[in-house]
């Protein structure tokens, strides 16, 4: 674990419940938060907890996700008996995919993995806590307009912390992506987007060191979270892939990191989990022979 006055990085499997539990246990009068999957009963019993002592809890669901559309209906029916605030999202996007907390007017979680058992013990995935108040406050407004205005766009004022999809991915992943002078490390199991790896082609072909970790096991962990990390200068998190529908189609959001020892901690993150994978060091991205497209139902993973 890594941190700031302004942030935490939580990265290792047996930290990532504790952050999660944590934050909710932290709310005095408010919580939100984004609900892709949830099977954990910890979590499930914080949230319950919260209840009843007397936080107003919040929880946005998504209207699909692939072989949990029973166990979202569900879901939402345990959270209402417990007395939370359940939002079933009803917007065109084709699936809420964004994992977020916020408790009371912060601090904020921006995470990668779903609140699962096997994401909390068995992924490769990134969880960030934010203390910075506009991003609790922008987090806030999304959940605010995403409940009760869901197509109308992304609210005012949304603090360039955050990256919210699908209105900013493309274009904020490209500028990054397209930004780099030196270095690319991505951990990404579905880096298919045709722009994308096109522009990776082009930046490799530049002189620019491509590195990508996620096809298949990342040192033993499952591959599930994403991290775009670009020079030794900023990276992203969240539930953001470099693949099409991802990048076009969801609601995703992701955190900006900025700071110079997250940056650092990234950094050594990606060495050590690709040095498990590879005895000789990570190795320079291989560019496909051909580009594969993935449609929104491949998300078994996510």
């Amino acid at each position: 674990m890594s941190s700031t006055v302004a942030e935490t990085l939580v990265l290792e499997p047996a930290e990532r419940k504790q952050a999660v539990l944590d934050l909710i246990r932290s709310a005095r009068q408010d919580l939100i938060l984004s609900i892709f999957r949830c099977d954990d009963f910890k979590i499930l019993d914080a949230l319950a907890a919260a209840v009843h002592r007397n936080v107003r809890v919040r929880a946005i669901l998504t209207p699909r996700a692939k072989n949990w559309d029973k166990r979202l209906q569900d879901l939402g029916v345990f959270l209402d008996s417990m007395g939370a605030d359940v939002c079933r999202y009803a917007g065109s996007r084709t699936k809420y995919h964004a994992k977020y907390m916020v408790a009371d007017q912060g601090p904020a979680l921006i995470a990668s993995l779903n609140f699962t058992r096997k994401c909390l013990e068995k992924s490769c995935d990134f969880i960030l806590v934010s203390h910075d108040p506009a991003v609790a406050a922008g987090l806030l407004n999304l959940f605010q307009t995403d409940c009760h205005a869901p197509d109308a766009g992304l609210p005012a004022g949304l603090s360039d912390a955050i990256i919210a999809g699908p209105e900013q991915a493309r274009d904020r992943y490209m500028s990054m992506i397209d930004g780099a002078r030196r270095r690319i490390r991505i951990i990404d199991h579905r880096v298919t987007d045709a722009d994308v790896l096109a522009l990776l082609r082009r930046k490799q072909a530049s002189g620019i060191q491509v590195q990508v970790l996620g096809q298949g096991a990342v040192a033993g962990l499952v591959s599930h979270g994403k991290m775009l990390l670009v020079d030794d200068a900023i990276a992203a998190i969240g539930s953001i892939s470099l693949s099409r529908p991802s990048l076009n189609v969801r609601r995703e959001i992701a955190a900006v990191v900025r700071d110079p020892a997250n940056i650092a901690t990234l950094n050594r993150f990606f060495e050590v989990r690709g040095n498990g994978s590879d005895p000789f060091g990570v190795s320079e991205w291989n560019i496909p022979d051909r580009l594969v497209e993935e449609d929104d139902s491949m998300d078994e993973l996510d």
